[in-house]
This record gives C-alpha cells, sequence and structure tokens, in this order.
C-alpha cells in the first residue's frame, strides 16, 4: 500500500499513519494504521513532530482487518505510555545530550522540550508520580535523575501557586536547565563517592554560571528563566552562592527551582548520601532551612506532599504498612494513620519517633 510523508499542519483527520511513530522514545507513543484524531494531532504538537508518514488516498475503512488488529484507539499523554517510561527514557537523553554540554555542545531545546513535556502532562493530571521520582534515581546517574525530577517538580509548584500553563512549562524547562552547567565540571568531581573536599565545592558553586551561559542565548526560554537559573542556589539570608543574594534581590521562580532543588536532592539516595522521607524533608526544610527560602513557595510543596486523600496507602518509618485517615493542619506532615496489620491508629503528632517513610502509588 502506497505511503508518503505529510507535513502535521496538512494531515487531514481520518488519515492513517503508515509507521510506528516514534519521539525520542523506547517505545512507539503513536502505533502503525492508527486513524488521526484529534487527540494525535496535540501529541505531534507536544513532540514537535513535523513530518507523518500516512497511507496515500486511503481510508480506514479501506484497510485490511489485519491492519485494524494493531489500531490504537487511544493515546492521549495522560494514559497512553507509563510515566516511567517517558521518564527513563527522558533520562536516557539526556546523558546523551550532558556528554554534548560538556564537550562544548550548544543547548538543543527542541530535544528538551521533548524530554520534559510528556513528563509534565503527566504529573500536572496526577502528582502522585512525584512519590515515585526518588525510586527511579540512583546513585550513579544522579545528576541526569536530578534535572528531570527538579523541573518535573518545579512544574508542579508553579501550578499550585497559580501560574498559567505556559508558565508551568517554562519552569520546568528551567529546572531541568537549572544544573546543565555541571556538564563543565570535571568528570572526576562530579562523580566522587564521598563528600567534596573544600576546593571541589567551590568548583561546583561556579556550575549557576556554566548553566545560565549555556541557556542565555535560547530565544524560547524567557529572561525571568534564565535569571531564576543563574539563582537557584541563592538564600534569602545571603548564605547561597554564586553571589550571596539576599531577600529582594531573589526572584520567585529563582526560590521555585531552589525548594524543587533540595527536595528531590534530601529524598534521592546519592553516592555520599542516603535518602530521607519526602515528609521528614518537609520539615527539616520549614524547621532547620528557615529563613533560606520563601514562605509561599516552601508551603507550595508542602501543600502538594502532604495533602494525601482519605485511605492513601503509606509506609511507616518501622515498615508498618498503613493508610491516612485524618491531616491535621497544624502538623500536615503527620497525620493519624490505621496500621493495616493490626488496625491500630497512631497520631503521628504525637509519636515523634515514626514519620512517614514513604507513600505507596502501587496496589499492595
Amino acid at each position: 500500500m502506497e505511503a508518503v510523508f505529510m507535513r502535521v499542519e496538512e494531515l487531514q483527520l481520518g488519515k492513517v499513519i503508515a509507521e510506528d511513530v516514534f519521539a525520542n522514545t523506547q517505545y512507539p507513543i503513536i502505533h502503525k494504521d492508527t486513524k488521526i484524531k484529534p487527540e494525535h494531532l496535540r501529541v505531534f504538537e507536544l513532540f514537535n513532530l513535523k513530518m507523518i508518514l500516512v497511507y496515500k488516498g486511503e481510508s480506514i475503512e479501506e484497510l485490511s482487518e489485519n491492519c485494524l488488529e494493531n489500531q490504537v484507539t487511544s493515546v492521549s499523554i495522560p494514559k497512553y505510555i507509563a510515566f516511567e517510561t517517558y521518564y527513563n527514557d527522558a533520562v536516557n537523553q539526556l546523558k546523551k545530550e550532558f556528554s554534548n554540554w560538556g564537550a562544548g555542545g550548544k543547548i538543543d531545546i527542541t530535544k528538551v522540550r521533548g524530554m520534559i513535556i510528556p513528563l509534565i502532562e503527566k504529573v500536572l493530571e496526577d502528582r502522585s508520580y512525584i512519590f515515585d521520582l526518588n525510586a527511579y534515581s540512583n546513585p550513579k546517574d544522579y545528576l541526569y535523575h536530578h534535572c528531570i525530577a527538579t523541573g518535573v517538580i518545579a512544574s508542579v509548584m508553579a501550578k499550585k501557586l497559580g501560574f498559567e500553563r505556559g508558565i508551568t512549562i517554562q519552569m520546568a524547562i528551567a529546572g531541568m536547565l537549572a544544573d546543565s552547567g555541571m556538564a563543565r565540571i570535571s568528570n572526576r568531581i562530579r562523580e566522587k563517592k564521598v563528600q567534596l573536599t573544600k576546593e571541589e565545592f567551590e568548583e561546583v558553586k561556579n556550575h549557576p554560571y556554566y548553566s545560565f551561559m549555556l541557556v542565555k542565548n535560547l530565544p524560547a526560554l524567557k529572561e525571568v528563566m534564565k535569571e531564576a537559573i543563574y539563582q537557584h542556589h541563592e538564600r534569602l539570608d545571603g548564605s547561597g552562592y554564586p553571589k550571596g543574594d539576599r531577600i529582594g534581590s531573589i526572584s520567585n521562580f529563582a526560590q521555585i527551582i531552589a525548594v524543587a532543588d533540595v527536595f528531590h536532592a534530601m529524598t534521592s539516595e546519592r553516592l555520599y548520601r542516603t535518602k530521607q522521607s519526602p515528609f521528614k524533608v518537609m520539615e527539616m526544610i520549614k524547621e532547620e532551612e528557615f529563613g533560606k527560602f520563601d514562605i509561599k513557595v516552601v508551603q507550595a510543596l508542602v501543600d502538594i506532599v502532604v495533602d494525601l486523600p482519605i485511605g492513601t496507602k503509606i509506609e511507616l518509618s518501622n515498615l508498618e504498612l498503613g493508610e491516612v485517615m485524618y491531616i491535621n493542619k497544624y502538623a500536615p506532615t503527620r497525620p493519624l494513620v490505621k496500621l493495616i496489620r493490626t488496625g491500630e491508629i497512631i497520631d503521628l503528632s504525637l509519636n515523634r519517633g515514626l514519620y512517614i517513610s514513604r507513600v505507596i502509588t502501587k496496589n499492595i
């Protein structure tokens, strides 16, 4: 059956795709023999696809029954390919891009968008994916996982803070590229398995500048986002870097990336540091890091993490499984939970020796 490449903007509804469609993904985002519907056009747009191979002059009714057996009837991004598949594809692609940036190459914003936008589409619809991010990460490839996760978390925070969709996408890209400058840091330092020396950390502190230099000429990224990338390690009390800016000089967008960055770093296993519970990390950010971050930005992440529906399955620090019974607004990281094994009800705000170690997002 004859096929022809057509520009996406010229595609007609009802045309039939003549080959599996990939977009920097391990698996097809749309399968061969799929009849084009409005939702497919949105997928093409999200992945910035320009040309699609379609059957020439054929309608879906004229295809053989063998072709119809493989037709995909639902391809909307939130339901089609698993979040973890998109995530792993993005991490693998980012590793390749880091090598290019380290060798002096420029950032290809089209590739960056192709990596992060499918993840945003899913996580903005279902924020529970955030609870799986630290499980995906591993110490060896931590940097690449961290970039992707920071972008994802930053986008959800931007939405929670009331920013419109365009800004949430920009925040995701900025969060993902905030540590792009680490590509210009020596592998010896990046892959060191013990804590860095003072001199090595001073070199790492240059990465916001390197990141800014990589993004400064990207027309698709807003200037405020480039500034946020440069400032994402600044702190309101002046304790940050690279300039030691203080409150009043640090943008809210930089604060969003900063909180997302710290949250993922502290909840992930690294070469010289074990991961911690998201709930413990939120307590630490609110208490031990008080004065370094904007309260509204921190509260946005607290609300995202702790606003668990009644019945949510959790694991406690003593490995007991339970479910959330009630959220205490005065101690939101320490809800009332019911143990699955015994039926005992525990108020975590009173039992400070226990805390939620993880939210269980899959059936048990």
